[in-house]
């Protein structure tokens, strides 16, 4: 007898441990990573087959069947396979309850294996170190759209509701046996259609029927006499050439979405059995030859030995490739993946949500072809879920997406690739709240691959770690490939320009560029960064901007009792009508959005002399972009146009690249530096060399030009310099004196409801808690700041409070953290979640 240990699919931080179940014949198949359906107390649900073990004492217990057995009836590790660090949890936990009780068995097997043994341990180690349900980790492995779930009729029952993404197939009719000299009778038009078409090529049967109309008939027909077989074939959606897929399996769907058929009630279901199995999805392209392979620089030569000398260590090493914009980080990323492919392993690449561009997954499957799947948000569910069929069947090699990818079933990982570390988007904003840079080291470490991290402004924890982590490695590419300069940056101060009488956004520097460029046939950029969602207070004569005097960050203006208020301590004052610093009465709200933006920009141009209205203006934001293939669509409409102006909001920083784009423009540096965020300088300073990046990047020489009220800023001046290390000087030791990351752990506990009153107090009840649990704990070595507001304390109806904690590097916030959390009881009317290693503290 078997017993298998099952995560619950219920998101609840109470469920934080496997429960154990029996496995029956009546059971089915039940394998590692397998949804399947459980007796829970009075009702049925959905769970995850965590661990397969033998266990004579099972089979005792399961001859009385009752109630599901805790996990503490044998450790953990029994489960997952792992070592002590995972020990059952203790009574207090509220999960050694009835020891004596029988174990109820598995109903029935839903779906195929998802993920395997050390996917089960990866949910186990995203669960402890960002105190997250378990459930809500097991979900990052499964498909998209393809788990059956159980939901609560209006009648109070329980159904089991099946997926609602699962394969696609198309029906292809293809010549037969007797097809062969068959004639049709003279009056068998339909028949005489079917073969003359089929007989040029294999053909769909909805293609046969726009044709010829209705045809299923006819095709019926001479399927009895042999002459043509009709087939089932996978389509693969949002591929193009998805007719190309081979058939071989006729009938149904069989694949994940289709397991588990029927309901709650029915009888054992047949799990999939996988639709590509026979490897007949995406068959290597006839004649395909990778894309050539240029000549290595001498810094990317030495990025691809530090990464070869990374794998050969198998221990989990990571590689930090610092190469400026254009140093061709890209190629050395696809010859170590090629080194990776030969020896049989297969690779994950990671890049930016809004970097990853059409341009940028034909980079990879111009060098790996039909071995390259691709997962990103932008994919319908149907075209993501195929996806993940494709990585699960084997066949993909190459995985290229957003941070989810990580999770993909993709088997022996060799090496994992981190483009553009530095951003943001690598961490999650929903349990569980992740880090995708320090998942991808474990997981390395775990499989005995390599970590790639790739950025031109890596950030600031990254360079920590290269400088005091022996398994870390930084190797520079300090040019860009080509040999062409970086472009030259020049600062705009703003101030100035309105003491000059300007009143317009852009400045005469900017406005004549654009015009040079334009007149030229030329390409320009011009980034607008619209971050800035909390408003500040902005002098537009001296570029003062109220700050905490606690904190050294910027004060939030509020509306309401017009008054400025720190989201870090509490510290507030009133909004004061002028200046404090120069008495100016021009003390303004700052910022601006992309049309209003766009509109000015249009004018401009149309009563510039030798631009006017035939030079288009192209916005990219998420308004523009939101409609699916729209992204590409306005890259190939600047592309194709002669002259003509890209104006965006971030997404437009990275991932692009165009030979004739020679001026950049960033209208307005200073917003994204004002918000009160302890990185805002880091974001700033990494911003504006990101978009710098942008031009010059062939033949043609590039210029980037920096509008700000802040000229004098350590993050602008440096960055206009490519001077890391004069923003360094600056930054770090600020970030120490304050206790900030890389020199401390951070973790934000926020707390949101309806009712504000109710908010307030679980906030502070929550932190006096904590207080005094990280006392007992490390004494006055941890710190617990004050229940506070958000910087966006109200949002979508809620209001939102929290707290934050912060520990020593080498300490185990997430061990502390837990016992608070695992055992604490749900408030009704507030939601609270912790967010361990947060990014910010908005």
């Amino acid at each position: 007898m078997k017993l298998a240990s099952v995560i619950l699919d219920i998101p609840t931080q109470a469920l934080d441990a496997p429960y154990t179940y029996a496995v029956t014949e009546a059971s089915g198949d039940v394998e590692v990573g397998c949804a399947v359906l459980v007796p829970f107390g009075r009702r049925r649900a959905v769970g995850f087959v965590v661990g397969v073990r033998e266990s004579e004492e099972a089979a005792a217990h399961a001859a009385g069947g009752a109630s599901p057995a805790s996990a503490a009836q044998a450790p953990i590790e029994a489960h997952f396979g792992f070592g002590a660090q995972y020990e059952a949890p203790s009574p207090q936990t509220g999960f050694a309850r009835d020891r004596a009780a029988k174990l109820k068995p598995i109903e029935r097997v839903l779906t195929v294996p998802f993920f395997d043994e050390e996917g089960a341990a990866c949910a186990q180690f995203l669960a402890a170190r960002y105190v997250a349900p378990l459930s809500a980790c097991v979900r990052l492995f499964t498909p998209p759209g393809g788990v059956p779930r159980l939901v609560h009729g209006r009648d109070g029952s329980w159904r089991l509701e099946q997926p609602a993404v699962g394969e696609v197939d198309d029906r292809w009719v293809t010549l037969g046996p007797a097809a062969e000299g068959f004639v049709p009778r003279r009056n068998a038009v339909k028949q005489a259609q079917v073969i003359e078409a089929v007989r040029r090529g294999d053909v769909r049967m909805a293609e046969l029927s726009l044709e010829f109309g209705s045809v299923s008939a006819a095709v019926r027909a001479l399927e009895e006499k042999g002459v043509v077989r009709v087939e089932r074939r996978r389509r693969m959606r949002g591929v193009a050439g998805a007719g190309r897929a081979a058939a071989g399996r006729a009938g149904a769907a069989t694949g994940p979405a289709a397991a588990g058929a029927g309901s709650a009630a029915g009888g054992p279901a047949t799990p999939a059995t996988g639709s590509f199995a026979t490897a007949t999805l995406a068959p290597a392209q006839p004649g395909f030859t990778p894309s050539a392979k240029p000549h290595l620089t001498e810094g990317q030569a030495s990025a691809l030995r530090a990464v070869e000398d990374a794998r050969a260590a198998a221990r989990g090493e990571v590689v930090l490739v610092d190469g400026v914009t254009g140093s061709g980080k890209t190629e050395v990323y696809l010859q170590a993946i090629e080194a990776v492919l030969l020896e049989g392993r297969n690779a994950v690449v990671l890049v930016p949500e809004i970097s990853l561009t059409p341009q940028t997954v034909a980079r990879f499957r111009g060098r790996f072809g039909d071995a390259v799947a691709v997962m990103h948000s932008r994919m319908s569910q149907g075209e993501r879920f195929d996806q993940w069929d494709f990585i699960r069947s084997g066949q993909a090699r190459v995985v290229v997406g957003a941070r989810s990818a990580l999770f993909t079933p993709l088997a022996d990982v060799g090496l994992i690739v981190i483009d553009e570390e530095h951003e943001g988007s690598y961490k999650q904003d929903s349990a569980p709240r992740y880090v995708a840079r320090d998942v991808a080291a474990w997981m390395v470490r775990r499989s005995g691959g390599a970590l790639v991290l790739g950025s031109a402004t890596p950030s600031i924890e990254a360079l920590h770690a290269a400088a005091t982590d022996e398994r870390w490695t930084q190797v520079s590419l300090p040019a860009r490939a080509n040999g062409r300069p970086l472009p030259a940056v020049e600062v705009i101060d703003m101030a100035a320009e309105f003491h000059s009488g300007s009143r317009s956004m852009f400045s005469r520097r900017l406005a004549q560029a654009l015009a040079d460029e334009l007149r030229a046939g030329r390409k320009a950029v011009l980034l607008l960064n619209q971050r800035g969602f909390a408003k500040f207070l902005l002098c537009r004569d001296c570029g003062f901007v109220p700050e905490c005097p606690n904190c050294a960050t910027s004060l939030t203006y509020h509306e309401q009792g017009a008054k400025l208020v720190c989201h870090h301590c509490g510290y507030a004052a009133p909004a004061p009508p002028t200046c404090p610093a120069c008495r100016s009465p021009y003390l303004k709200k700052f910022g601006a959005g992309t049309q209003r933006v766009e509109a000015e920009l249009r004018a401009l141009l149309d009563d510039a002399p030798g631009v006017g209205p035939g030079v288009p203006v192209i916005r990219m934001d998420a308004d523009t972009t939101r409609a699916k293939g729209a992204h590409q669509r306005l890259l190939d409409q600047f592309a194709g146009a002669g002259a003509a102006v890209l104006l965006g909001t971030q997404m437009i920083a990275k991932g692009l690249d165009f030979d004739d784009v020679t001026l950049v423009g960033v209208i307005n540096a200073d917003t994204q530096l004002h918000l009160p965020d302890y990185r805002a300088g880091e974001r700033t300073f990494a911003l504006i060399e990101q978009v710098a990046g942008r031009a010059g990047r062939a033949d043609l020489p590039g210029r980037v030009l920096v509008q700000t009220y802040e000229a004098s800023s350590v993050a602008i001046r440096a960055a206009a310099a490519y001077d890391r290390a004069l923003f360094l000087r600056a930054e770090l030791p600020k970030r120490r004196v304050l206790g900030y990351p890389p020199y401390v752990r951070m973790a934000n506990v926020l707390m949101w409801g309806k009712d504000e009153a109710a908010v307030r107090r679980v906030a502070e009840e929550l932190r006096a808690e904590l207080a005094k649990l990280v006392f007992n704990v490390a004494g006055d070595r941890w710190q617990v700041l004050p229940a506070s507001p958000c910087v966006l304390s109200k949002l979508r109806g809620t209001y939102r409070w929290h707290v934050v904690v912060k520990c020593p590097r080498e300490d185990d916030l997430a061990s502390v953290l837990t016992r608070l959390f695992r055992a604490r009881k749900a408030d009704r009317e507030v939601n609270v979640a912790v967010d361990v290693d947060c990014y910010d503290l908005l």
